[in-house]
């Protein structure tokens, strides 16, 4: 009955996601703590694995290694409180584009939470940038070139001693034989 009640939700959120390597949304049963978890299936790379392929100089482009990677199933908490404000946010209005970003951001920390590393960093970026933006109330992130920072009054570092104040003693080396 709660996977019937979660289905418009795994739909919106594979279709908001929309990347080739998540190959389902399915609600867990096993996650306690976490909204959200990928997982992958136990044919293909691992999270660590795909991070060595990437890093390895063997001539290929990552297309054709790319029949290796693993589909992604994404796995959401039905009791996590973020999950269940989504749920009622995507059954309100299932076309806004601001709780598209917010699930894109979610599966994206997902993935990192995970162990593999977001296809586009700048556009994970972007998104946490947007939603920080949101949540303290600024409208733009623009930067404001009249402002000046008050920055705090230097104190005076304490001198510290210099190489010269310390009296070195010497040793004689004896040689025994």
């Amino acid at each position: 009955k709660k996977k019937a009640l979660k289905k418009p939700l795994t739909k919106w959120w594979k279709a908001a996601v929309g990347s080739d390597e998540l190959e389902s949304v399915k609600v867990s049963q096993r996650l306690t703590t976490s909204p959200l978890a990928v997982v992958t299936s136990k044919y293909g790379w691992s999270a660590n694995m795909e991070r060595i392929m990437k890093a390895q100089a063997l001539g290929q482009g990552a297309d054709q290694q790319s029949y290796m990677k693993s589909k992604k199933t994404l796995e959401i908490n039905p009791r996590h409180p973020l999950i269940i404000k989504l749920l009622e946010k995507v059954t309100a209005n299932p076309d806004d584009s601001s709780l598209m970003g917010q699930a894109h951001l979610l599966y994206e920390s997902a993935l990192l939470e995970s162990g593999f590393i977001p296809a586009d960093a700048k556009s994970f970026n972007a998104r946490l940038l947007d939603s920080m933006k949101g949540s303290i109330g600024i409208d733009s992130l623009d930067v404001d070139e009249d402002y000046e920072f008050p920055f705090p009054e230097e104190e005076p570092e304490e001198d510290e001693p210099e190489e010269d104040d310390f009296e070195v003693e010497e040793i004689e080396a004896h040689d025994e034989l």
